[in-house]
């Protein structure tokens, strides 16, 4: 087995030179290397430092993230796995609209967090043998092809899968049917998610084997002793290293300034406030938007995900905006409830003020040292909840509590706005863990409940870092005491 020493300093060289592993250093040295072409004169499927130097820094393979990182991650990954084991990913398809029209390209989080390729029809293979610490990484990946390439822009290739993102071996996804039944031959164990749970429709390819270029895959697949990868890179992906932090802490600064400028304008549509916000995120060096956002003026704010956003705003009534931006792939998760026309009334002001109060609350409990989990929060929350809604007037008796505060308070964060989905909310959360807190009430426009509060829908939320004694909330860019708010339009 073979384990690639990961170098920071990325070449594109044609061919590609033997490496040799000096025995007792961590260092690989070229000895041999002909017909040298700077990576600054080759076209690639992604940006890269060599090609965009105002958007990925110099050891950078992605935006944040060094190429000794994703080398760091699948060495993590095999260090879970049993001895004689593989583990497979797949790429996201590209999905299309109508046609020939495509929508906008997002990587498998798990293919992403382990290679930092973002194209799509590739395979990943993590093989462990013998040893605890070794392994060799193999990638598949769509060939150079010209007259693609003239259609649907640059591929990086299969030489690029060796030398700009480290794959100790590369070739042609055309090749998996024929090479990766090798790979896998002895393996006792292959971990994989595809064929499960909601990978499975969008791999249906792999496992029917309709697809020539993967029937060998979806033949061993069916045939080998199978278990699911999700759970193993979801213990790794919770925690989060300094540098995914810093990703967060950027679309975290970032997209709360954007949310605060949007504050200060009048809007009349939830159309147009969803235009600012989109070029707010991608204007200020955001990738775009995490997610659909939810912008709901007055009782679309009943809907927990409502997305529409093609109603007018209204005076006297709020407008609640659920949004985000994205850095290299890492999401921030936002929620702010401001008057439309810049000035709560006294039972928004009240219901607003005892949200916050819960939301704070939740949110100072956000530390190792004390011993909270994601379900833990959340009865805290309903405790605070229930007893605010008494003092407002609510008889919250029976049922009350799961209408009026119907989802959780909480989900972890990072590459998915889900993030790590069917981790436990039991176990507690640790230092450099990341989450969200957004406890909301939304008032049916029924009888049952105060006629003054009836329709109002606020929630409040916030992306943070659980710390050791402290707490590091991502989102305090975007205001959201009374006073404040209502200060960005005096």
């Amino acid at each position: 087995m073979k384990r690639r020493v990961v170098s920071s300093l990325r070449t594109a060289s044609r061919p590609r030179p033997t490496f040799r592993t000096r025995p007792g250093c961590g260092h690989v040295t070229a000895i041999q290397r002909r017909s040298v072409t700077s990576a600054s004169e080759l076209h690639f499927g992604q940006a890269l430092h060599e090609t965009h130097p105002h958007l990925i820094k110099a050891g950078d393979l992605t935006p944040g993230i060094s190429a000794l990182e994703y080398h760091h991650r699948r060495a993590a990954l095999a260090r879970k796995l049993p001895r004689n084991s593989v583990a497979i990913l797949a790429a996201a398809d590209l999905k299309y609209r109508s046609g020939a029209v495509f929508y906008e390209f997002h990587q498998e989080p798990n293919f992403f967090y382990l290679t930092g390729f973002t194209e799509p029809e590739a395979v990943a293979v993590i093989e462990k043998g013998t040893s605890d610490v070794e392994y060799t990484f193999h990638l598949f990946v769509r060939p150079k092809d010209e007259k693609a390439e003239l259609w649907d822009g640059a591929r990086s290739g299969v030489q690029a899968a060796q030398d700009v993102f480290n794959a100790d071996e590369a070739a042609s996804i055309e090749e998996v049917s024929r090479k990766i039944p090798d790979i896998v031959g002895g393996a006792r164990t292959i971990f994989t998610d595809i064929g499960y749970g909601s990978r499975k429709s969008a791999f249906k390819r792999f496992i029917s084997g309709s697809d020539p270029k993967v029937d060998g895959l979806a033949k061993t697949l069916q045939a080998a002793n199978v278990k699911p990868l999700r759970p193993i890179l979801n213990e790794l992906r919770v925690n989060k290293s300094e540098a995914e932090l810093d990703c967060m802490r950027h679309a975290g600064s970032v997209s709360g300034a954007v949310i605060t400028e949007a504050m200060k304008t009048g809007y009349r549509t939830e159309k147009q406030l969803w235009a600012d916000l989109a070029y707010g995120f991608r204007t200020q060096g955001l990738d775009g938007e995490a997610y659909v956002p939810v912008i709901a003026g007055g009782e679309n704010a009943l809907s927990i995900h409502y997305v529409r956003n093609d109603q007018q705003l209204k005076q006297g009534e709020v407008v609640l905006v659920d949004a985000g931006g994205e850095y290299g792939g890492y999401i921030t998760d936002i929620t702010r409830t401001w008057p439309v026309n810049g000035k709560f009334t006294a039972a928004q002001r009240e219901m607003y003020d005892m949200i916050l109060k819960v939301q704070e609350s939740c949110i100072s409990l956000c530390r190792e040292d004390a011993e909270m989990s994601l379900d833990r929060l959340h009865r805290v929350a309903e405790d605070g909840l229930k007893n605010g809604l008494r003092d407002l007037g609510f008889d919250t008796s029976g049922d009350a509590l799961q209408v009026l505060f119907p989802h959780h308070v909480g989900h972890f964060i990072g590459l998915d706005v889900h993030d790590a989905p069917g981790y436990p909310r039991t176990d507690c959360l640790k230092e450099n863990q990341c989450i969200t807190i957004e406890p909301g009430i939304y008032v049916p426009n029924h009888d049952r409940w105060p006629e003054h509060f009836r329709g109002l829908g606020i929630r409040i939320e916030d992306s943070l870092r659980i710390g050791k004694e402290k707490v590091e909330v991502f989102t305090s860019s975007a205001v959201k005491d009374v006073h404040d708010i209502e200060a960005l339009r005096s």
